[in-house]
């Protein structure tokens, strides 16, 4: 198992992650159609889109057809698919730009490596901003205060916590400073302030881990290969209980994981052979323990959120 080091250094490698976003106003909303400056950023990649609304709507608010709507009222799109903004920007990213993933250099090495997506050379992902014709029957509307989505966030904690202890004690009996701090430092984007918070919920007291807490997001093509399948759009969201040791003791690795929850799309434990699972816009290797992938790598809702690429 890579030592604690190595973890850190991945963690902050995958911190430092960023996209190239080239957003432009929806031709529906620009009064001089589609003549308006576009709004480049680099954007880390485990933030939210609906944090940067504030400023999208001042930079655009010369060219709205109504000026008078609300930064909470913008909604994002790609190709005409509208984004789930609850989503991390690094997993949309993932899940429907189409860039190829980073490959592996270790591909015969049992650990987690830092060959994540850092954003360098890459071609801005063009999305669209939109201020009317919210699709209601996609996504849930936005809040003023921002609420909707500090709690979206949480619960999501609340649920990989309780994957990983059975319990929910621990992001339960956070305090009110310590809970305010985890959001905080997730909407400034600061590893330090999030990792005092986030290390106290991944060495709760009372026992040790029972579950890595993964979904996995196929493409809606893929065969079905789970009973534990959502609807979500063009895609389908796989999620099961994982441990992190097989019967044997040995570490549960991602080979033996997906395997077993998706073994149509993945009958060998350590080759890919119809398709790769993809973190942080890396192909992981099938040989890594799925606990240090979790403790290095996990999105800031304590997640490992996987999305399937199929070869060939």
């Amino acid at each position: 198992m890579a030592g604690q080091v190595d973890l850190s250094q991945v963690q902050k490698a995958i911190w430092n992650g960023s996209l190239p976003l080239e957003i432009r106003l929806s031709p529906t909303d620009c009064r001089i159609y589609e003549k308006s400056d576009r709004y480049l950023i680099q954007y880390p990649r485990l933030s939210y889109l609906p944090l940067i609304l504030p400023r999208l709507h001042a930079f655009f608010k010369p060219d709205l057809i109504n000026p008078d709507v609300l930064p909470h009222e913008g909604w994002f799109s790609f190709e005409g698919v509208p984004l789930k903004w609850h989503y991390p920007v690094g997993l949309l990213y993932d899940l429907f730009s189409g860039a190829t993933p980073t490959s592996s250099r270790q591909e015969k090495s049992d650990k987690v490596n830092d060959d994540i997506d850092v954003g360098e050379n890459r071609a801005p992902w063009r999305l669209k901003l939109h201020f009317t014709e919210w699709p209601d029957e996609q996504l849930v509307r936005l809040d003023k205060e921002g609420k909707f989505l500090h709690d979206a966030f949480i619960n999501s904690v609340k649920e990989a916590d309780f994957v990983r202890n059975g319990t929910a004690k621990g992001i339960m009996s956070l305090s009110k400073d310590d809970s305010t701090q985890l959001w905080k430092a997730v909407e400034d984007h600061k590893l330090p302030a999030f990792n005092s918070v986030n290390q106290k919920l991944l060495h709760a007291q009372g026992g040790a881990l029972r579950n890595v807490p993964v979904r996995i997001y196929l493409p809606s093509s893929a065969p079905a290969g789970s009973d534990s399948e959502k609807s979500t759009g063009s895609l389908r969201v796989v999620q099961s209980l994982v441990t992190p040791l097989l019967a044997s003791r040995e570490q549960r690795t991602l080979g033996h994981a997906l395997n077993e929850l998706l073994p149509s799309l993945f009958p060998s434990r350590r080759t890919a052979v119809l398709a790769r699972a993809v973190l942080h816009g890396a192909m992981l290797p099938l040989t890594a323990p799925v606990e240090e992938i979790m403790r290095a790598a996990a999105y800031a809702d304590g997640w490992v959120h996987l999305s399937v690429v199929m070869l060939g």
